[in-house]
Order: C-alpha cells, then structure tokens, then sequence
C-alpha cells in the first residue's frame, strides 16, 4: 500500500471544494474534484512547480514555512499536518518492540485496573497484555496469533456482528495505522500488516484510499456479547512517554448503568470457583 506524500495531498486536495476556499468554480467542467494543484499552491503562496514536486515526494529541501503554508492551504488538523511532516521528514525508526521485560511495570498495572476492561497494544495494535475484564468481554485468548486489533477486527468473519458501531471503529482504526506508517516508516511489521489487510479485506483497502489520518484519544464502543448482551463503553487510549510505542486502551462503563451491571456478572462469573 503507498504511504507517500504524494496520496495523501491528493486526497487532501479531493475533500476541498474551491468555493469554500473563495475560489471561482470555472464554467469548464473539472476532470479531478476538490482543488488542482495550482490553485493550492496559489493559496499557499508558493510557486506551482514547487508545489508540484512536493506531491511528487521531493521533499529533501522543503522548509517548516511551505509545509505550515500548505497544511493552511489544505485546512490540515493539527494531526494530519503532523503527519504531512511525518512524510516530508520520514524519521529513522525501527520496528515496534516485542514485548519483554520492560513492559513489567505497565503489565502490572494493567492487572490494578479490575472493573473495566483493559488491553496494552503497541505501535501497530498487537495486542500485549489484557486485565481479566478485556478477557470478559474480548475473549482474546481466543484470537489467533499474532493478536492484533486491527486483523481482529477486518479479519475475523465475527467482528461485525459483534461491534453495533463497526464502521465508525474501523473508520478510526485505519485512520490511525495510516498515522503509525508516517510516524514509524522502518517499521517493516507495520508495513505487512497493512499489506496483508490491503489483500484480504475490501472495507479496508476502502477505507484505506480515503487518506484519512486521526488520533484515536477517545470514543465510544458498543459491544454485542454473546453472554451479557449490548455493552457500551467509554474508550481512552493513554500513551505511555516512555514507551512511545505502546499504549494502554481501557473501556469504561458509565456507573450504574446496564453495562456496569453486565459486566460485573461477567466479571463474577469469570472468578467463580468451577464447580
């Protein structure tokens, strides 16, 4: 799958009309949609030709001032134009880390966190660790290996009767590989599993075309299990400064509602003794 700058301004390009820019719309029919490559270098106020070989990738001498213009010119977020730094300045970064003895102390607390579900992925959403609530209701030892969310989700012939909001966490889980392969290009992993998804799931190779890049902070799940029923949570990813290649996702049930209340069934039924 291509990653470079070039795709990603087009689709950037695509999504503006040249209207909202205070640009005419011509009376000639357009044969792209969105804005032409002039007319973003017109409203960056650099020349077209300059602007031409930044989409075609060379980018070696490109400053802070024409990729800050651009992002403007674009109505980039703060994310896509990180991102658009991210390819202009690929960084040198290695795979993501395997998991070792150094996620002792994020495993461990992991395992405080008893009453919502927990999962410590890292940078391309293999699943490291789980608290016994993620167990509960993921049943992730279950997955084949390697476990990972996003295979999990796109390849498993479950997943979409088992998310009420599919399309929108997928929406939001592609976003968010696409922001990896910028941050971490060496990360040869992260690029077959992106391939691999590309060849074997149509919705993703969809999704993928849109360019879209986002942080995934926040949001809500709803869940149908096949024991407790819709659960809906509260979902926050917090980065871990040390380990900026993993990330510790929790599902939060809102207090006192029919989530909470499921969950802790599941939760007493996952300690009980076997009889």
């Amino acid at each position: 799958m291509e990653t470079d700058i070039g795709e990603f301004l087009r689709t950037r390009r695509e999504r503006i009309q040249p209207h909202e820019v205070g640009l005419p719309a011509g009376v000639t029919r357009r044969r792209v949609p969105g804005l032409r490559r002039e007319e973003v270098a017109l409203i960056a106020g650099v020349s077209p030709d300059y602007y031409v070989r930044l989409e075609q990738g060379r980018t070696a001498q490109v400053s802070d001032q024409v990729l800050n213009a651009v992002a403007r010119a674009l109505r980039l977020s703060d994310v896509e134009t990180e991102h658009l730094g991210n390819l202009a300045r690929p960084k040198r970064t290695g795979a993501a880390s395997a998991a070792d003895a150094s996620d002792e102390p994020l495993v461990r607390l992991l395992h405080t966190i008893a009453d919502a579900p927990a999962l410590l992925l890292d940078a391309r959403l293999d699943i490291v660790a789980v608290n016994a609530a993620a167990e509960a209701v993921f049943e992730v030892s279950g997955m084949p290996h390697p476990r990972n969310a996003a295979r999990q989700l796109f390849l498993d012939p479950g997943a979409r009767s088992r998310y009420a909001n599919w399309d929108e966490i997928a929406a939001e889980t592609v976003a968010q590989l696409r922001l990896a392969t910028g941050r971490r290009p060496g990360d040869a992993g992260l690029a077959s599993l992106v391939g691999e998804l590309a060849i074997r799931s149509e919705p993703f190779r969809r999704l993928w075309a849109t360019g879209d890049v986002r942080e995934k902070r926040l949001g809500t799940a709803r869940l149908v299990h096949p024991v407790a029923g819709t659960l809906e949570f509260d979902y926050h990813v917090l980065t871990v400064p040390a380990r900026p290649d993993r990330s510790l996702l929790t599902y939060l049930p809102r207090t006192g509602s029919p989530t909470a209340e499921a969950l802790g069934m599941l939760l007493s039924w996952a300690t009980a003794p076997a009889s």
